[in-house]
């Protein structure tokens, strides 16, 4: 199943591109929601998430198929070469399990963040924080320019 998006918007920033599917909505804490049908989602991470996390090796899911889920709930776990972190939910409704392809293909993760590589899907509605693409180039600029205030502090 190609799951790549249509129309995409390009950021660049530093050191750091990417092309943001403009028909997808942004969560704060650097997942994706996309409509897939009706009240049914799927749910990734962003280009930017998948580089502070690098390549990803493994990953996993706490929960049954059918959990009642909210925003902000772990409902996972995800390891990359530089970190491993929670998975979270950025939705209120049901989880509707894991991505498949990901079982024997986890780089999919890196290599098509907005398509393939999608990590779960939920029925229910995106958490209010979710924002456009435009509101999340925003929330880059914002991230990206915290990021590199630090590293210059730190010098």
């Amino acid at each position: 199943m190609n799951t790549a998006p249509k129309s995409t918007l390009h950021y660049k920033n530093s050191h750091f591109a990417t092309q943001l599917p403009v028909d997808y909505l942004y969560a704060p804490s650097h997942y994706w929601i996309a409509r897939e049908q009706g009240n049914i989602w799927r749910v990734g991470f962003t280009k930017f998430a998948t580089r502070m996390l690098g390549e990803i090796v493994d990953h996993g899911f706490e929960l049954e198929t059918g959990a009642v889920v909210t925003p902000g709930k772990p409902i996972g776990w995800i390891e990359g070469f530089k970190a491993m972190s929670d998975v979270f939910c950025i939705a209120h409704g049901k989880f509707l399990g894991g991505n498949p392809l990901l079982k024997e293909k986890v780089e999919l993760v890196n290599k098509l963040p907005y398509g393939d590589g999608w990590l779960y899907k939920i029925e229910g509605n995106p958490d209010a924080l979710c924002v456009d693409a435009n509101g999340y180039v925003k929330l880059l600029d914002q991230t990206i320019q915290r990021m590199l205030g630090e590293q210059k502090s730190e010098l």
